[in-house]
């Protein structure tokens, strides 16, 4: 198979770009907006970020390998010397997205877009997994979903690629939309519609509005989409959408799920129909959520062509991603990991999940505050305290502003419950807390650093 290049002709598309010395330029494979990274051969676009200018990295890409630098028009004068051929253009980061969707046109794979309120990381780990045991499959590094992250997957492919699994984040209206026509997805879906993001979202149909831009940009580029008609707000647009198929849990979908039990110590046993073929399992990850997020999986893998012995292979090799529902099992506790960041949808799952372990008898909540959800942040923690005092939750610990509002209410409620004023308090009360025989669900947005309280009760445990 024929090695695809970037060629001078593709430069020439790139709107606004002008290129200097282009009797110098030869075609090349690799593309890097990190200077430390850059190969031979190579494209540096120097991109301008909210810590460091790329511009002040270019003579050093140079060295390294790089033969071609994309920069800003304005900072022409600033290398009059530089042995390279240079592109300069008006925007440097919409010239980076501009070339990976013409990179992503020369490529033969499949793309495969999601996005959704929560559930993508894992969702797109599983589909990726599951895909590997058919194609070559290039994913989403981490949580590279952004403007900057899109493109940067789409040029980790190459000819041999298959299959590129993109996850599509936002927290600004337009974003996905831009990474969507970059991307041109062959397939999409959305996880689902929750509170996340609405300090700039607003509201849930906000975040509705922001997430079906990727289904409106697949279709309008002949895509197949997948309909998650379990959530409300998806439900009805299905209607919408000719090359369609649907899934779920309840209702009539293309593909369902059932939840057929859980074991004691709370991994999903799941069954799963789609017309043509029935599979039943165990997963070796836990909580409704992540059987939620299977089922995505599933009806990816199942649209791309594989067997129902590839999906049993692939199956066998899900884990959890750190700090998404990801179960630690020590000898005298087990702790939920669930620390990468919140919002009310996803603590109810963490929750759901501990209910669904046996073989702890004490369950512990240690949450922290959730961010970004503008001015409903009160309310949505408060809101809380009706799920949590439903369920047979031992203990309630909680730091954070607005947790300290959701704690409030519970100790109206009569739920075991304490709000500690500093990590220093709470570092000390953990310390001398015996949690043996517990199960120890600990959540919370990035910015509270939660994941050092789980690393403390890690320590401690036997």
């Amino acid at each position: 198979m024929p090695i695809k290049k970037i060629n001078i002709e593709d430069l020439f598309e790139i709107p606004t770009a002008v290129i200097y010395n282009p009797d110098d330029y030869k075609p090349a494979r690799y593309v890097s907006i990190d200077s430390r990274n850059v190969k031979k051969n190579s494209i540096f676009f120097a991109i301008k970020g909210e810590n460091f200018d790329g511009h002040a990295f270019v003579n050093n890409a140079v060295k390294m390998g790089a033969e071609t630098v994309v920069i800003n028009k304005k900072q022409l004068k600033h290398f009059d010397n530089l042995k390279a051929v240079i592109v300069t253009v008006d925007d440097t980061i919409k010239a980076y997205g501009n070339l990976a969707r013409i990179w992503r046109k020369k490529l033969n794979a499949k793309v495969v877009s999601l996005t959704g309120s929560n559930g993508k990381t894992t969702s797109k780990e599983m589909i990726a997994t599951l895909l590997a045991e058919k194609f070559k499959v290039v994913k989403t590094r981490a949580n590279n979903n952004n403007h900057i992250g899109v493109p940067l997957t789409i040029f980790d492919a190459d000819a041999k690629t298959e299959v590129i699994v993109l996850e599509h984040g936002t927290n600004h209206f337009n974003e996905i939309e831009y990474t969507a026509k970059i991307a041109l997805p062959d397939m999409a879906l959305i996880t689902n519609i929750g509170s996340s993001h609405l300090e700039f979202l607003k509201d849930k149909q906000g975040v509705f509005k922001e997430k079906k831009s990727l289904l409106i940009e697949t279709a309008s580029c002949g895509g197949k989409i997948l309909i998650n008609i379990d959530d409300p707000l998806l439900r009805p647009i299905a209607k919408e959408f000719k090359n369609k198929t649907t899934f779920g849990f309840t209702h009539r979908p293309d593909v369902k799920g059932k939840i057929a039990g859980y074991t004691p110590d709370g991994r999903t046993k799941i069954e799963i129909a789609d017309g043509r073929k029935k599979i039943k399992a165990i997963l070796p990850v836990c909580g409704i959520s992540n059987a939620k997020n299977f089922l995505i999986a599933y009806t990816v893998a199942v649209e791309l062509g594989l067997t129902k012995n590839e999906i049993l292979c692939g199956i066998k090799k899900l884990s959890a991603v750190k700090g998404r529902l990801r179960v630690i099992r020590k000898k005298n506790l087990m702790l939920i990991d669930d620390t990468y960041n919140s919002n009310p949808e996803s603590v109810k799952s963490g929750i759901e999940l501990v209910e669904t372990i046996k073989t702890h008898k004490r369950k512990v909540l240690l949450m922290g505050d959730m961010f970004e959800l503008g001015r409903k942040s009160k309310k949505l923690h408060e809101d809380l305290s009706r799920f949590i005092s439903k369920n047979k939750i031992s203990d309630v610990y909680l730091i954070g502003k607005y947790m300290k509002a959701l704690n409030d209410k519970l100790a109206k409620a009569e739920v075991n419950t304490k709000h500690f004023k500093s990590r220093e308090v709470l570092n000390s009360f953990l310390q001398g807390e015996d949690f043996a025989g517990s199960v120890i669900l600990v959540k919370g947005s990035r910015g509270m650093h939660m994941e050092e309280f789980l690393s403390l009760i890690e320590k401690k445990a036997l």
